[in-house]
């Protein structure tokens, strides 16, 4: 009987590095990611911020979860995986962890776009908190997209 080596099946694709990581999905998904949650940042920072407690979570939440991706884009780029297959499970677990996190972020912003809709200088935080929480859904959406490509790669 002859021997059978390894299967196709259960062969693991391998991780992208440099220019692939924006060709391959999930990994497509980190820049859109950086630049959604950045524009929460930057919409959330541009309002007088009428609820500090609410909007300094949105804040904490979209400027952490920019700086922890875009350290991870740049080890996708620079390939520090070296194609380890626990590369995966940090990823899936960051992801995963961060969609909740959005989720909760994205809530609050939509509260307190909900809040500013009366008040000084109305009209204009209406429509930057009305911003702020359409990135934040959009972001959400995202991280959720990137953990669920990865749990079912």
């Amino acid at each position: 009987m002859a021997s059978v080596g390894p299967s196709a099946a259960s062969a693991q694709p391998a991780l992208p590095s440099g220019p692939a990581v924006f060709k391959t999905i999930p990994y497509a998904f980190i820049l859109p990611e950086i630049v959604c949650g950045t524009w929460v940042w930057i919409l959330v920072a541009a309002t007088s911020v009428s609820l500090p407690l609410l909007q300094g979570w949105v804040m904490y939440v979209s400027l952490t979860s920019c700086l922890i991706s875009l350290l991870l884009l740049l080890s996708y780029l620079l390939g520090f995986h070296r194609n380890s297959e626990n590369w995966k499970v940090l990823d899936s677990l960051y992801h995963g962890t961060t969609a909740i996190l959005y989720m909760s972020a994205a809530v609050l912003q939509a509260n307190a776009t909900i809040n500013s809709e009366f008040g000084v200088n109305a009209p204009l935080n209406y429509q930057l908190n009305s911003a702020a929480s359409f990135f934040a859904f959009l972001t959400t959406f995202l991280y959720i997209l990137h953990a669920f490509s990865i749990y079912y790669q």
